[in-house]
């Protein structure tokens, strides 16, 4: 992901401002005319006050379900087997007559997300191999027009609607199949018709569904910004879907950040850490390097404590259904949420952050210690600056002994096996829960079979 510094915003932003000059409406202008720089936090195509409107429910949601699944779920090996064993277009075609899934598989990922605690999804409507989920007139290599024999991302729209959840589109700007999607680099009458195209589907996408909560960019290889006319293409979505939020892939910043495969907050800006539950996003049936539900649940923790999203994925097989190890790991969160999720869903920054075996969230005065390693009959927190009046078993509501110095609470006389997958205790506060390490360090007394000379 390349950031956009303050000189390519100036020049993307005089070349979109050129474009408006040409038969510009008037609400073309006050999009220009609302777009800010990258290096203030700030989305391109909205302001940040209309940002913070639209994106009230994703801050409350924390959690969310990706989906990737496509024809490289038929063999079986990653999505992106096209390109990692160099299969030629031709050969690779012949997976779409073959690409057969189970009517409304998505009714089941849907379910699974709801139970897992999830408020949102993101599906694959077309990824980096140029198949299309969904149905397009601008190709016959989609869905209703192949194998499957109907929109499946229609299928998915529905799944998610009966269950509740928020939901979004994925869309590769990289195109592997499309004849364009490469000669665009260097040929300006391909990159035009590659761009047209594009673009023409981001507006079926944002037609052909009713409201659509999110959208997805991903990999915007050969092109900048500029190449890609990001900020019209992105004007044209905020003006057919107001309430939309958008990622940060089209080369420009717009609403939220999305580190990959790794939990990092972003300085002054709404970001979503989305990963995988075992190495692949697509379906690969050797891949056996599942998460445990405890990590998936300390993950979801760092993500809350600093303010951010998680976007948990799931590969379905070629049929459509559920790996069912993603299954058992979900199923396990989902208990698990069932009983602590106030401790992510309404939680605010938490400064507290260190500990062998416990991360943190809190709400408000409240510091939730989640335990994750069970140490056995007393949980030690170190180096609170704050004390301490009274401490809770958050899933039992029972009050637990505690002690403290100015060091450490020592939580005691506790159960020698952990109650819980990760266990979360609610200790109330005197005032925002802090940490001070290195201070209390300094000051720690030093005395013991050392002399001084």
């Amino acid at each position: 992901m390349t950031r956009m510094n303050r000189r390519n915003y100036l020049t993307l932003m005089g070349g979109a401002a050129g474009a408006l000059a040409i038969g510009a409406t008037r609400n073309d202008i006050a999009f220009a005319q609302q777009a800010r720089p990258a290096d203030n936090g700030a989305p391109t195509t909205s302001t940040v006050e209309d940002r913070e409107r639209r994106m009230q429910w994703w801050h409350a949601a924390k959690f969310g379900m990706f989906i990737h699944w496509g024809l490289y779920s038929t063999l079986s090996r990653h999505e992106w087997v096209m390109e990692n064993e160099g299969i030629p277009v031709s050969e690779y075609e012949r997976l779409a007559p073959q690409f057969k899934p189970i009517p409304n598989a998505a009714r089941a990922w849907a379910r699974l997300a709801k139970s897992a605690g999830m408020k949102y999804m993101v599906m694959t409507t077309k990824h980096h191999e140029g198949f299309c989920n969904f149905d397009t007139k601008l190709t016959d290599y989609c869905a209703p027009k192949q194998g499957p024999g109907r929109d499946l991302v229609r299928e998915y729209v529905e799944a998610a609607r009966a269950e509740g959840l928020r939901f979004g589109f994925y869309y590769s700007l990289m195109d592997w199949h499309h004849p364009d999607g490469a000669r665009c680099k260097t040929d300006e009458a391909a990159r035009k018709r590659f761009v047209e195209y594009i673009h023409g589907q981001v507006r079926e996408l944002m037609t052909n569904y009713g409201k659509v909560d999110i959208l997805w960019y991903d990999v915007a290889w050969p092109l900048d910004a500029k190449g890609w006319e990001s900020v019209e293409m992105n004007q044209m979505v905020r003006k057919l879907q107001p309430d939309i939020i958008i990622n940060n892939r089209s080369k420009i910043p717009e609403d939220f950040d999305t580190p990959e495969q790794r939990i990092e907050a972003s300085a002054n800006r709404p970001w979503e850490s989305c990963m995988t539950l075992n190495d692949s996003w697509g379906y690969h049936a050797a891949d056996f390097n599942w998460k445990s539900p405890t990590t998936v649940i300390r993950n979801l923790i760092t993500c809350a404590r600093d303010g951010g999203n998680y976007l948990l994925n799931i590969g379905p097989k070629p049929d459509g259904s559920i790996p069912e190890e993603s299954v058992r790991i979900l199923t396990a969160v989902g208990d698990w949420m069932s009983r602590n999720g106030a401790t992510i869903r309404e939680s605010d920054h938490c400064q507290p952050r260190r500990g062998n075996y416990v991360s943190f969230t809190r709400k408000g005065n409240t510091l939730y210690a989640h335990v994750h390693y069970w140490p056995g009959e007393t949980v030690v927190i170190g180096n609170l600056v704050n004390k301490v009046t009274s401490v809770k078993m958050l899933a039992t509501n029972a009050p637990v002994k505690f002690e403290q110095d100015d060091f450490r609470v020592r939580l005691t006389g506790l159960p020698k096996k952990a109650p819980d997958l990760v266990t979360t205790f609610a200790l109330e506060c005197d005032g925002e829960p802090k940490q001070d390490n290195e201070g209390k360090r300094a000051t720690r007394p030093r005395e013991g079979i050392y002399k001084l000379v």
